[in-house]
């Protein structure tokens, strides 16, 4: 199951502010990701936020598309809740407010993968 990083550039001293914004966030009340004819299509297994100085990364565990996700995501009230609480802690505004405007930040902010090992990918007699 594939893991996505998201990368915000914040503003330096904020640390405590930031988690602080994080520790409120609701999560949605179902995992299941749908496609605009209401399919299922992916799940949203679970989230981390991480900071240190001026970068924060969201790790995105999910199943499906990346793109399904991203745009179920824009979709999320608490998303945005979380969104407007960050902006002034942000380094670069962006624009977030509509579908592709965030479907754009998730995927130019969208960290490049280069290993992701788990369980299922150990060799067969391990």
């Amino acid at each position: 199951m594939p893991y996505a990083a998201i990368t915000y550039n914040v503003k330096p001293g904020h640390e405590e502010e930031i988690a602080e914004i994080f520790a409120g966030f609701q999560r949605a009340s179902s995992s299941a990701i749908r496609d605009s004819g209401g399919a299922e299509v992916g799940k949203l297994l679970g989230t981390a936020v991480f900071i240190k100085d001026t970068v924060m990364v969201r790790v995105i565990h999910y199943e499906g598309d990346f793109a399904h996700i991203a745009r179920t995501m824009a979709t999320q009230k608490g998303v945005h809740v979380i969104e407007d609480k960050l902006a002034p802690f942000l380094a670069e505004q962006r624009e977030t407010d509509t579908q592709e405007g965030f479907g754009a930040y998730f995927r130019n902010a969208t960290m490049r993968c280069i290993s992701q090992l788990s369980v299922d990918t150990l060799p067969a007699n391990a």
